[in-house]
């Protein structure tokens, strides 16, 4: 066993990769249950996508279900894309159904993958690009190690179509573009509102109804709607993050096929 074979297996694959995603379609940056779910439908559409995740691992806040109980609540609204990603759902009362968190999780990203979202975790966006008549155009990327370890190391970028927001709370990119443009979201202050408190119902129902684009290239789905718009947070229920993901995917893939039509 050659243990140089290993290591050039690993870089050569890993580095063409990275280059074939430098230029994709959709960027999606976070790849909790939202990002996940949109990665799948765009991928399940023929869209040439891409998800990076900051953390090593996938599926955002799903692995600790309520409290690091490892369950969590889907609403039956979105029971169709649990099914649709093969995970066990636990009929509690009429219209809420108990997940298992792990399995959820590991659906979500198996599902994503295997359908053709590339997912490169470790990465975490500094800044963005700003093109074409103040247009999000792509991403500005390095290494998680970098920051971590305070280090001044210059990034890389990728060009994207269109960049999804899929952060959570903290609503990343939609407050790196609130810093650049000064203020321009679609939201009621031109930035990035927060989130109130929790309260499941008008959360859950927010975040649906708000998901899409804030401002010229940039959209925006699951708690990072929230965040970003002044909404309550929801807790362990995540129906509305699976709908959200389904509906920027169906949206983008709607804007992007008017902008080559």
């Amino acid at each position: 066993m050659d243990e140089v074979v290993i290591s050039k297996a690993i870089t050569e694959s890993y580095t063409r990769d990275l280059i074939d995603f430098m230029d994709v379609d959709v960027a999606i940056v976070g790849a909790g249950p939202s990002g996940l779910t949109a990665g799948y439908y765009l991928a399940k559409n023929g869209v040439k996508s891409a998800l990076y995740e900051r953390r090593m691992s996938t599926g955002g806040g799903i692995w600790g279900g309520g409290m690091m109980f490892s369950k969590i609540v889907v609403e039956s609204e979105a029971r169709w894309i649990m099914d649709e990603f093969g995970v066990k759902l636990a009929k509690y009362q009429e219209g809420y159904y108990v997940a298992d968190a792990v399995e959820t999780a590991a659906a979500l990203s198996l599902n994503c993958i295997q359908t053709g979202t590339r997912i490169l975790n470790l990465l975490t966006v500094e800044d963005v690009l700003i093109r074409d008549n103040d247009r999000v155009s792509g991403l500005v990327l390095n290494w998680s190690a970098v920051p971590m370890s305070n280090l001044h190391i210059d990034p890389l970028t990728i060009k994207a179509k269109l960049v999804i927001d899929a952060t959570g709370h903290e609503a990343n990119v939609c407050c790196i573009v609130a810093r650049k443009i000064g203020e321009k979201l679609n939201t009621r202050t031109g930035g990035v509102v927060g989130e109130k408190s929790m309260w499941a119902e008008v959360g859950e129902r927010e975040l649906v109804a708000n998901t899409g684009e804030i401002y010229p290239g940039l959209m925006v789905t699951g708690m990072a709607v929230n965040a970003a718009l002044g909404y309550p947070r929801m807790g362990a229920i995540f129906g509305g993050m699976l709908l959200s993901g389904k509906k920027v995917a169906d949206l983008a893939i709607d804007m992007l096929r008017q902008t080559e039509g």
